[in-house]
């Protein structure tokens, strides 16, 4: 059963300047997304910086989001940790306070291997009964699920897809060769998603989603729907603004560009800073350009 099919926005959380979680605009973002077609909801992810949320602000803003969108799009909450039983229980209140389902990123730092990686999400698998998306992005965690061992975790009845950010290509037509029929994939680089989408992919995890959500369910409809030259201009029209988003570390960027038109909440957490004033004037240059800004 998939989760959902098209484009997902993996959503910051916003925070006021003293790192008070920011709630009456993260209310505004997601009724933002909800307006402009944003196919689902991934809070707590890496974009969410969820790495400095405590457990308890965590389980509070999935609650907040979950509430918020009232069941009119799935809301999948980033539940993942390098400590199995940690992880375990985040994806547990996760599921209680009502979440549809769960998006798990590889160990980090201390990390596994494929037999270890195996056991850990099958873990989770146990203790739960909403659905699974497996995160793969081994250039933020050190540790790669090879396909072999996504399709063992296929097998288990609610381990349903992978977001896919390793970035190779020849891997993930192995990994849609193998798991075809058996695991959604969904795209994890917003640069990537046409390349994944004519591998059997149905969608993307989006971080240009926050700030193009309309433009980004599009793209992927279009190409499903078969109008895959529009599909195709969408994604070279975004194309500069998607790699001006990833000049820094990912949500630096996208919560300057997010600042730029207009919306508060946009301070970080340590150790994220403010962008370069030379990644300001390149955001501000795309921004103009797709008419986000003038």
């Amino acid at each position: 059963m998939s989760l959902f099919k098209g484009s997902g926005v993996a959503i910051v959380t916003p925070f006021h300047t003293d790192g008070r979680v920011d709630y009456e605009t993260l209310e505004t973002l997601l009724m933002f997304q909800m307006e402009n077609k944003t196919d689902a909801i991934i809070i707590c992810g890496s974009t969410g910086e969820a790495a400095t949320l405590t457990d308890d602000e965590q389980v509070e803003v999935i609650k907040f989001t979950v509430d918020k969108v009232n069941k009119k799009i799935p809301v999948i909450a980033g539940t993942g940790s390098n400590d199995t039983n940690h992880g375990i229980e985040l994806s547990k209140k996760a599921e209680e306070v009502g979440a549809d389902g769960c998006l798990l990123v590889t160990p980090y730092y201390n990390k596994t291997s494929q037999e270890g990686l195996y056991r850990h999400f099958k873990a989770h698998a146990d203790a739960i009964n909403i659905p699974i998306i497996l995160y793969n992005v081994p250039s933020r965690t050190g540790l790669n699920i090879n396909p072999e061992t996504a399709l063992r975790l296929s097998e288990t009845d609610n381990i349903v897809g992978i977001k896919e950010a390793s970035g190779n290509m020849d891997q993930i037509v192995a990994l849609s060769q193998i798991c075809r029929g058996k695991l959604d994939i969904y795209s994890g680089n917003d640069n990537e998603i046409i390349p994944i989408l004519a591998l059997g992919g149905i969608g993307v995890i989006s971080v240009v989603a926050n700030i193009t959500p309309k433009e980004t369910h599009e793209l992927v409809y279009e190409y499903l729907e078969g109008d895959k030259a529009k599909a195709l201009d969408l994604q070279f029209k975004y194309f500069n603004l998607v790699n001006a988003l990833f000049r820094e570390v990912n949500p630096m960027p996208l919560k300057a560009a997010l600042k730029l038109m207009g919306y508060n909440g946009c301070a970080y957490r340590a150790p994220l800073i403010e962008v370069s004033d030379a990644t300001l004037k390149v955001l501000e240059t795309e921004m103009k350009k797709v008419n986000l800004i003038k």
